[in-house]
């Protein structure tokens, strides 16, 4: 069994060596970067359930409070995240309350992370 602490540790030095700099340091276009190479790399997400009371919404955000900004990773995977329009709807970021559309970021504190317009996380409000 793998030691956590240590297992962060390489998951630094990964980004480190891959980006020069680890998420918490990352401009917004390395960040972006990071997070569609988390994708092609195969990361998969928990888009369900989608939280449908506000206690299920604050039970998320109470576990993304716990993340730092340097777990990038686990915050897209807990939140959700994809790039591309969700539902049948094909809800999107441009579309939620929390997405500043002219810095291209999400405003939500607990994840506080660029995104594209036709992204999407179970966050989502309008």
């Amino acid at each position: 069994m793998a030691d956590p602490e240590n297992a962060a540790v390489d998951v630094m030095k990964d980004y480190e060596h891959k980006y020069g700099v680890t998420p918490a340091l990352a401009d917004h276009e390395t960040l972006v970067k990071m997070i569609e190479d988390h994708f092609r790399e195969g990361m998969k997400t928990l888009v369900e359930p989608f939280p449908e009371t506000d206690r299920e919404f604050a039970k998320i955000l109470d576990t993304l409070r716990g993340m730092t900004a340097d777990q990038l990773r686990e915050k897209l995977v807990e939140s959700g995240w994809l790039l591309e329009p969700y539902g049948e709807d094909r809800m999107r970021c441009q579309e939620c309350m929390y997405y500043l559309v002219h810095r291209r970021w999400c405003d939500l504190p607990e994840l506080n992370l660029p995104a594209e317009p036709d992204w999407w996380c179970r966050l989502w409000r309008i």
